[in-house]
């Protein structure tokens, strides 16, 4: 297909579908919640419970997504053979419970640092059965042309609250304290929970569900036999595992470099936001998706984040912030969609939890090195390690398309831009 003849489609199109409007706004709420803890959190273990450890701090999130890791493919096999809007509000209470014992622990006084831990490491149990289900339910709202927009604009809605949250928490600290940061998030996946009770069950396209017996190895193989996929899981693997760790190094940058206070350290997760959002419009417009678009902006990403190494100043590091949520969101959303848009509806959860297990299960491998790093060698070493792996995740990702199919597949040498699953067909 020629770039002239590639579709778009209207850049909100799904909201007006009523079910995804509800689920839509119900997310939206739950994210600027979500994001307004990730904050708390991190100023709670950094300025409360330790003195400025980022070990500390790289545990905490490598707790938060080791039970992705692990228990993704189940949770994906469980979408598959269940009611993904049931098992979406099971979720949503789980994440509540969570969240809410944080606050208490933290409005009492009481909070220790392996409670952090614990509660941590079980916000990941309840995120890993939410994750799965969240992907593979969007395509029961909409119709198939309408999924890579509906991709997109969960990721807005996520971005959005990306931009709103942490500078909403950074206020919030600075005028009641942590515990009432991290009372609002427990409070806002209500939103979700309203959300999905109110949907109408007969405007949903169930997809088929699978047999119990051998689901999860079906997925593995599944995924085993689309070289196309693996390449993508690759590329969100090095992304998510080394580049992706901003909860860690905006906290150190800000806290040990630029020696800010919880304001400005909200802010910059809300200024990266700014791009990260950009791109979720971006993405919302796009019926089809192609392969150079994705390696073009993950190299694009790896050169942010080296500027981001050798910012000078707090202002030069937040206005690079900028076009590095741009590249990064870039590459997930089309990575993502191009995914859902080549797997077959009945394997969608299995592959979906797979794709997530990837993408965020290698952040307790990254998060800890990372956080020993800033230790041990300094904050903008952090951000290196990203740079230069992602950088490498490009190369290989080249050297793999040259090898299997010649210089021609290479997206800067087609004449015409072929969508993702067609290019990467010849690497089969």
């Amino acid at each position: 297909m020629s770039a002239a003849t590639v579709e778009h489609v209207p850049t909100f199109s799904s909201l007006g579908i009523r079910n995804y409007r509800l689920f839509w706004t119900g997310g939206l709420i739950s994210n600027v919640g979500t994001w307004m803890a990730r904050v708390a959190q991190d100023w709670l273990v950094l300025t409360m419970l330790t003195d400025n450890s980022s070990t500390a701090l790289g545990i905490v999130t490598g707790l938060q997504f080791l039970p992705i890791a692990v228990l993704a493919p189940y949770a994906g096999a469980l979408a598959d053979r269940i009611s993904k809007r049931r098992m979406l509000i099971w979720t949503q209470v789980g994440l509540a419970l969570v969240g809410l014992t944080l606050a208490a622990l933290v409005l009492g006084g009481w909070t220790q640092l392996w409670h952090v831990y614990v509660l941590a490491a079980l916000q990941g149990v309840a995120a890993a059965f939410d994750g799965p289900a969240r992907q593979a339910f969007a395509p029961e709202m909409v119709s198939e042309k309408l999924i890579a927009n509906a991709v997109g604009l969960n990721t807005t809605s996520f971005h959005a609250a990306r931009l709103i949250g942490p500078a909403v928490a950074g206020l919030t600290i600075a005028w009641w304290g942590v515990g009432p940061a991290l009372l609002l998030n427990g409070l806002s996946f209500v939103a979700v929970m309203v959300a999905l009770v109110m949907m109408d069950p007969s405007d949903l396209t169930p997809a088929p569900r699978a047999r119990a017996k051998g689901s999860v190895m079906a997925g593995v193989r599944y995924v085993r036999s689309r070289p196309d996929i693996i390449l993508l899981m690759f590329l969100v693997f090095m992304l998510g595992t080394f580049g992706l760790n901003f909860q860690l190094t905006n906290a150190l940058m800000a806290t040990e470099v630029f020696h800010v206070g919880a304001e400005q350290y909200g802010l910059l997760g809300s200024i990266l936001a700014i791009g990260s959002l950009s791109a979720g419009l971006l993405a919302a417009r796009r019926t089809q998706l192609r392969l150079r678009l994705i390696i073009g902006a993950l190299a694009g990403f790896s050169l942010c984040v080296g500027v981001l190494t050798v910012a000078p100043t707090y202002w030069w590091y937040a206005a690079f912030l900028i076009p590095t949520g741009l590249t990064s969101l870039t590459v997930m959303t089309a990575a993502n969609a191009s995914v859902q848009l080549s797997t077959e509806p009945v394997m969608r959860g299995r592959v979906m939890a797979l794709y997530q297990a990837i993408f965020l299960g290698g952040t307790p491998l990254g998060a800890p090195v990372i956080g020993w790093v800033g230790d041990a060698f300094g904050p903008r070493w952090t951000l290196a390690i990203g740079a230069i792996a992602c950088a490498l995740a490009v190369v290989v990702a080249v050297a793999y398309l040259v090898r299997e199919s010649g210089w021609g597949v290479l997206p800067w040498r087609r004449v015409e831009e072929e969508v993702v699953v067609d290019d990467l067909q010849a690497a089969r």
